[in-house]
């Protein structure tokens, strides 16, 4: 049985180092027969969370009137979401960070997941990832039947597209043919 993969694409450069790993993850799901997308966050627009929990009186929906209802759509549908940000001071972006803040609307419908992470930095020691990936996984110890299944390190990739042809292209590839 195929399955929804959504990809959430937090790099702000089209074609960036996490935007090409993303490709590489869709392009790898879709050979295994999977229907996947990949939605470039920062080509929505996405307002900050407000904490003005409208949202606890309107049945889930934003005072917002933004893409943001569409997209979080997209994730309650997914049966598997990838999260892919390059790391900015030692975290994710402000787009795909937005992002999950705002689930909050819905967050009790975002459930049973398979998440996978893609993570690019200037650095090449992926260590400089783990408060990125703490931000993932955060978001995700909050679904309720997550399950972590993979994490892609785009390391020493500052220059765009210098991703391309390094091990992590494969991996993502390979990564997102194994999703099943």
């Amino acid at each position: 049985m195929s399955k929804k993969v959504l990809i959430l694409s937090g790099s702000p450069r089209k074609g960036g180092n996490s935007d090409l790993l993303c490709d590489e993850f869709m392009r790898g799901a879709k050979e295994s027969g999977n229907e996947a997308e990949k939605v470039r966050v920062a080509e929505k627009k996405i307002g900050y969370c407000r904490a003005c929990y409208y949202c606890r009186q309107s049945g889930g929906e934003c005072a917002i009137k933004d893409d943001m209802a569409e997209v979080l759509q997209k994730m309650i549908d997914a049966d598997v979401i990838v999260l892919a940000s390059p790391v900015y001071f030692y975290s994710v972006d402000a787009q795909l960070k937005t992002v999950l803040d705002r689930t909050v609307a819905r967050w009790l419908e975002v459930r049973d997941k398979e998440f996978y992470y893609i993570v690019t930095m200037a650095d090449e020691e992926t260590g400089s990832a783990e408060t990125t990936l703490a931000c993932f996984r955060g978001y995700a110890d909050c679904v309720q039947g997550a399950k972590e299944m993979g994490v892609i390190y785009g390391a020493g990739v500052y220059e765009k597209g210098r991703v391309a042809g390094t091990p992590a292209m494969r991996q993502a590839y390979e990564m997102g043919k194994s999703v099943r």
